[in-house]
């Protein structure tokens, strides 16, 4: 018998809820047990692992049908054409380590290698980030009065949402010289794409008398789930990222989509990428292709993965 089509709404709902779960245990927990896995600046904890067990127990109860690539878990981080749970039980580990508050859980559903449902939440910001391919993307997050009628109790704070990205119409992005672009220096640090970061990174920075884009600033965060989520509120202008994984940018994917972004290649000419490719440029609504072409004019080399290559 044929496999009923996927409920999206019933998966996007399924999700939000277990990444409020998974919420709860991040936000709880204390990271004692910190091990490395490539080197020292890739860090898992007792945490991820956790998580990654409540979300993956959760989900094959629910939909046993369905396959689910985690990133604790995962052989591999090719995606098929399968129904698939795409899931980063915490994006943004050495931030947990240093309780810097910039992480989130990342849970996707894609289907024909596509991203249909994306969920990231910061449990420490309480922001939701959440689209459905076709249903628009949006920000649910605490509305915090700012004053109360005197000899009145403070009023806990509300929940808003609102649809993404934050300005509408979004301002145009005329050039590189007006954006504040997301970088990252990701875990090889050393070889062909260490350099190409870092030759990247001086030509976005430098000044224009010297061939270079002269970008307002650029910012590293720590957590590509929510770089694309700002990216997706209009925050960011455009997020630049080799080294990632399916699991990393799965989510965000659709919901820079749904907020009228787009993802195209890291290297010059990749108009097409693949989520599980590893190599992605990001960019907010108001940013046109000639943006695109301009930013891989300043890239400096070519990013390459033996995985994807």
């Amino acid at each position: 018998m044929a496999m009923a089509d996927p409920d999206l709404q019933e998966i996007h709902d399924f999700l939000v809820g277990l990444a409020e779960k998974a919420g709860s245990m991040i936000t709880s927990a204390n990271p004692s047990t910190v091990d490395t896995k490539k080197n020292s600046s890739d860090l898992v904890t007792e945490t991820d692992k956790a998580v990654e067990d409540l979300v993956s127990s959760s989900l094959r109860t629910a939909y046993p049908d369905y396959p689910f690539l985690g990133e604790e878990t995962a052989k591999s981080g090719r995606l098929t054409d399968a129904p698939t749970f795409v899931v980063d039980p915490i994006d943004g580990t050495t931030n947990f380590v240093h309780a810097h508050p910039y992480i989130s859980i990342s849970l996707a559903f894609a289907h024909k290698q596509k991203p249909l449902v994306g969920v990231v939440y910061n449990p420490f910001t309480q922001h939701l980030y959440t689209a459905i391919k076709g249903q628009g993307a949006y920000l649910t997050a605490p509305r915090i009065p700012s004053s109360f009628p005197e000899g009145e109790q403070q009023v806990l704070s509300t929940y808003e949402r609102r649809r993404l990205p934050l300005r509408s119409p979004p301002p145009p992005l005329p050039d590189l010289s007006h954006a504040l672009v997301a970088v990252e220096y990701g875990n090889e640090r050393n070889g062909n794409n260490w350099d190409c970061k870092l030759n990247t990174f001086s030509a976005l920075g430098r000044d224009k008398s010297l061939n270079g884009a002269m970008v307002q600033s650029v910012r590293s965060m720590g957590s590509a789930a929510l770089n694309m989520c700002s990216v997706a509120r209009g925050d960011i202008d455009t997020y630049w990222e080799g080294g990632c994984w399916a699991w990393d940018v799965a989510a965000g994917w659709v919901i820079v989509e749904e907020a009228g972004g787009m993802v195209v290649g890291a290297n010059k000419g990749e108009w097409t990428p693949k989520v599980d490719g590893r190599r992605y440029l990001v960019l907010r609504a108001g940013a046109g292709k000639e943006v695109v072409e301009e930013f891989w004019e300043n890239i400096q080399g070519k990013l390459v993965y033996e995985d994807t290559d």
